[in-house]
């Protein structure tokens, strides 16, 4: 799928060197507290016996996305990471300051909208300029792991860029209940990597300051069967699946039109027809309910969890087949 060009033959970052066979710790100091008290970022790096491409798996990239983080985390704790072939990368968490505010952005400003970062900029700008330095220079390909934001859940899910054929490539092979092309957004990670020609998935599951099981479990199966596919890891780690994804054309968001408590009648992840009734608003007092819905057949992407709504707030993203 990638270049012969092997990349972990020696893995540098921060002035570390990474051996073939070899795995190590490396901490990168960001800044420090008012009280003075230093950050740093954790980055593991399990380098196999032989030549092999390169992947970085990063959670926490939003602060408030700990699905994202959880995964990665137990991954490393189930020792899913004992590499044979090629190099992974692993960021447990990224944006560490904001994970302490419980809040998706890092003092303010969004990581994943400050690609490429500047040495002098912002806390974000910077680190999204050291990741880009330090950390995608030595990589092939990466995972991006998310969660919905706003009380949004977002059913299991891949998102590729559609003017990338590797990344669709891996889309497959991750294999999540649902996959589509999504757009490439200014000053992301996903659109920088592009710029560098680093194919990026972007797995979503759960929403922002929830664990989901079911997301958790369906990223880290998806991600084993990727490191199986380059033959990184131990066939007897990947769970195979029989189930193929649901490969989404057209999506379309459903928002209120009136204000009022929201009660959903459906699931997320469910099949919908057009007409259906999705769920009700009703006025606090209750004298008034209104139907929502389906304006299209399709599959529901993501649902919002939180039952107090103003008119136009997204209430369901729908994908068509």
């Amino acid at each position: 799928m990638f270049s012969d060009a092997c990349k972990n033959k020696e893995i540098k970052i921060r002035n570390e060197r990474v051996q073939l066979g070899e795995s190590k710790l490396i901490k990168i100091p960001i800044d420090r507290l008012a009280t003075g008290t230093l950050i740093e970022i954790p980055v593991y790096v399990f380098n196999g016996d032989e030549l092999g491409p390169t992947v970085l798996l990063q959670g926490g990239l939003h602060g408030d996305e700990i699905n994202s983080i959880e995964l990665v985390r137990r991954m490393l704790i189930d020792k899913r990471y004992k590499i044979y072939k090629g190099c992974v990368i692993v960021i447990p968490l990224l944006n560490v300051f904001g994970f302490l505010d419980l809040t998706r952005n890092m003092h303010g400003k969004d990581v994943n909208r400050s690609f490429p970062g500047s040495r002098s900029g912002s806390l974000a700008s910077r680190i999204a300029f050291y990741l880009m330095k330090e950390l995608v220079k030595n990589i092939d390909f990466a995972i991006d792991y998310h969660t919905g934001g706003a009380q949004r859940n977002n059913f299991p899910q891949i998102r590729y860029t559609p003017k990338d054929p590797q990344s669709l490539k891996l889309a497959k092979v991750f294999k999540a209940p649902l996959i589509f092309g999504s757009k490439l957004i200014s000053k992301s990670f996903r659109n920088e990597c592009y710029k560098n020609n680093i194919p990026v998935v972007v797995y979503e599951g759960g929403e922002s300051l929830r664990l989901d099981e079911r997301a958790i479990k369906e990223g880290i199966k998806g991600t084993l069967r990727v490191l199986n596919y380059f033959g990184m890891i131990d066939d007897n780690l990947a769970v195979e699946s029989s189930r193929e994804s649901i490969h989404l054309k057209k999506r379309k968001w459903v928002r209120a039109k009136v204000a009022g408590l929201f009660s959903s009648t459906i699931a997320n992840g469910e099949f919908i027809e057009k007409g259906q009734v999705l769920g009700r608003i009703m006025d606090t007092y209750g004298e008034t309910s209104y139907a929502v819905k389906a304006p299209i057949s399709g599959y529901i992407i993501a649902k919002n969890n939180f039952p107090i709504i103003n008119m136009g707030d997204a209430l369901f993203h729908v994908g068509e087949i």
